[in-house]
């Protein structure tokens, strides 16, 4: 599938005390409204951008928590590019062995960039949106997002960002006509 859907985390998270994927986890409208309009995943790989776990697959089981992006956390995330692992250790002393690296987990998504993207969407708060191009930055010198790739931003009002998402998914080419 050549196109990437990125979304925020949610604030509002099921509650389930065991480990579940990130697409079931998060609950807010925007997560309410992709599993309306992708209830098959058909239209595009999903992944996140979270506070706590950094970019993931969106089929990664996480734990329920309790972070926010702050304009200090999103310039550490900027700076730090696609090979720094997220969630960070919990505290400096401990080895760097915590989480997984954006990168890592592009490369994943890509078949080690046997298959990039050609169409992105990012979704999501000013904070969100800021990390994440950065990321596709680095994603494009991976080779796991192509340099001509299509990068829509979809950043409003919340009414508005559930139209065009659901726009957005719509255009997906039919399951026949994709590379």
């Amino acid at each position: 599938m050549a196109r990437l859907l990125v979304l925020a985390c949610s604030a509002t998270k099921r509650p389930d005390h065991d480990r579940i994927p990130a697409l079931a986890r998060y609950d807010g409208p925007l997560w309410r409204t992709l599993r309306a309009a992708d209830p098959d995943g058909r239209c595009a790989k999903v992944a996140f951008l979270s506070a706590h776990y950094g970019f993931r697959d969106a089929a990664t089981p996480i734990a329920d928590y309790d972070a926010r992006l702050t304009q200090d956390l999103a310039e550490r995330m900027i700076a730090s590019g696609v090979t720094t692992r997220w969630p960070r250790p919990p505290s400096p002393r401990r080895p760097d062995t915590y989480g997984i690296h954006a990168g890592a987990e592009i490369a994943g998504l890509t078949r080690y960039g046997a298959k990039p993207f050609q169409e992105i969407a990012l979704v999501g708060g000013r904070l969100y949106v800021d990390v994440m191009h950065a990321l596709v930055r680095g994603f494009v010198e991976m080779g796991c997002v192509r340099r001509e790739a299509r990068v829509s931003v979809i950043n409003w009002p919340i009414g508005r960002m559930r139209q065009d998402l659901r726009a957005w998914l719509a255009a997906a080419p039919a399951r026949g006509d994709q590379p």
